[in-house]
């Protein structure tokens, strides 16, 4: 082997040897990156578990719209007792209160379910409201019953007002003070 090449040889060996491992530049760029990812991923990450919360006052609400159109239907009233529903569903969860208000309790022809947080979880979880009315099909003028279910848009207690209800009618129930319709 020529001297010359020889000398080239050992001098990419010797530099190789000094090329091994990360500069600190190469190191904090990575942190930095990792870093960015994390801040964008957390929160929504975070957030699930409240999700996960809500879904529960989310079904039990939307369970007992459907057994207040049922128990109308058999009894042709309302009812504000939770336990006549017949749900097997406790007023009180862990993170979730929930109470039945009839409207016009003469005529029994509205009723409000309302999910709202526990006091202590007012900050974190979203209220939950449904409603169910008496109403009619525009054009046949049939009566039915017209349910909705309202989810609040920021953490709250939740209040019977997050839904607007105008039985006898053909306009369909709506939710208030920027509730969002999770029936549609």
């Amino acid at each position: 082997m020529k001297p010359e090449l020889k000398a080239k040889f050992l001098q990419h060996l010797s530099q190789k040897k000094q090329d091994q491992g990360f500069t600190l530049i190469e190191l904090l760029v990575v942190i930095i990156i990792i870093g960015i990812l994390s801040a964008i991923a957390l929160p929504s990450f975070l957030n699930q578990a409240n999700k996960a919360k809500e879904s529960e006052a989310k079904q039990y609400v939307g369970s007992a719209n459907r057994a207040e159109q049922a128990f109308y239907l058999e009894k042709s009233k309302f009812t504000s007792d939770w336990g006549n529903l017949g749900l097997g569903i406790a007023t009180q969860t862990a993170n979730y209160k929930y109470t039945v208000e009839t409207a016009d309790a003469n005529l029994g022809k509205q009723v409000e379910i309302v999910g709202g947080a526990l006091p202590d979880k007012t900050n974190t979880l979203r209220a939950f409201v449904g409603g169910v009315q008496v109403g009619q099909i525009s054009g046949t003028q049939e009566t039915t019953t017209l349910a909705i279910l309202c989810q609040s848009p920021k953490p709250q207690t939740g209040t019977k007002d997050g839904v607007k209800l105008t039985p006898n009618t053909t306009t369909a129930p709506a939710c208030n003070n920027s509730y969002e319709n999770l029936s549609n």
